[in-house]
C-alpha cells in the first residue's frame, strides 16, 4: 500500500531558494548548513561589552541565508538593515567544518576543519541591547539578511592550522579593530569541543569565532575592510 504522504512524482508544493554557497579560494564552492557564532571570545572585547574573565563559551546562530559571499578581489555590497540606528561591525575568523561529529575532543578538532575565511558578524546593536534589557532573545540584533559577510574559504590543507596571526578591520581606510588570533579566550579546537557537545556538527557548518575590541557603527557609504593574516581581506560597502 503506498505511503499516504507520497505522490507519484514526489513534487514540491513550493519553490525554495537555492542552497547558500560560499566561494572557495580555488574556484569551487562550499555549501552552508548552519552558522554558529561565539560571543565575547576576546578579553578586550568582553571588557568593552561590560564583562571580564574567561567565562564559559556561549553561542548564538544565524540562518544560512544571512551569508553575504564576497569573491576574492571584489567588494561586497550590504544594504543598511531596517529598524536600527546602530549597525556595528565585528571582524571574525570563520571556521568551515568539513567533517561532522558529536562530542569531538579538542585534540581531534583539527581533523574536522575544512578551511578558514574572513567574516563579519554585523549587528543591530541598539536592537540587541534593548532585547538584553528585557531579558529576551536577541536574534533580531544578529540574525538578519546579509548579516554574515564572508570572503573565500581557504582549505586548511593550504593554510595549516591558524593558531596566531593579526586580525583587524578598517572603515574608510581608518583602523577600527586590531588583535591576534592567539588572543582568543577559547581556541578554535576548544570551541569545536564545546559546540559538538551541544549540537551534532555537520559538514557545511560555519563557526564565527568572536571579535577583538574596537567594534563600532557604520553608515551608508562606508567601506569596511577586514584582514586576517594568511587569508587576505574582505571588503564590504554599506549602501
Amino acid at each position: 500500500m503506498p505511503n499516504a504522504f507520497e505522490s507519484p512524482a514526489m513534487s514540491l508544493v513550493l519553490t525554495t531558494p537555492a542552497p547558500t554557497l560560499v566561494p572557495v579560494a580555488d574556484g569551487r564552492s562550499f555549501p552552508v548548513h548552519r552558522i554558529y557564532c561565539v560571543g565575547r571570545n576576546y578579553v578586550e572585547h568582553a571588557v568593552e561589552m561590560g564583562h571580564t574573565g574567561r567565562e564559559p563559551p556561549f553561542f548564538f546562530l544565524k540562518p544560512a541565508d544571512t551569508v553575504l559571499p564576497v569573491p576574492q578581489g571584489q567588494t561586497g555590497e550590504m544594504d543598511y538593515p531596517s529598524l536600527t540606528q546602530e549597525l556595528h561591525h565585528e571582524i571574525e575568523l570563520v571556521v568551515a567544518i568539513g567533517r561532522g561529529g558529536r562530542d569531538v575532543r579538542s585534540a581531534d578538532a583539527a581533523g574536522h576543519i575544512w578551511g578558514y575565511a574572513v567574516g563579519l558578524d554585523m549587528t543591530r546593536r541598539d536592537l540587541q541591547a534593548d532585547m538584553k534589557k528585557q531579558g529576551r532573545p536577541w536574534c533580531i540584533g544578529k540574525a538578519f539578511e546579509q548579516s554574515a559577510p564572508i570572503g573565500p574559504i581557504h582549505p586548511i590543507a593550504s593554510t595549516g592550522q591558524l593558531l596566531k596571526g593579526e586580525i583587524g578591520l578598517s572603515v574608510n581606510d581608518k583602523p577600527r579593530q586590531k588583535g591576534d588570533l592567539s588572543q582568543l579566550i577559547w581556541s578554535v579546537n576548544e570551541i569545536i569541543e564545546h559546540l559538538s557537545a551541544a549540537w551534532l556538527l555537520q559538514p557545511g557548518d560555519l563557526i564565527y569565532t568572536g571579535t577583538p575590541a574596537g567594534v563600532g557603527a557604520v553608515q551608508r557609504g562606508d567601506v569596511m575592510e577586514g584582514r586576517i593574516a594568511g587569508l587576505g581581506s574582505l571588503r564590504v560597502a554599506v549602501r
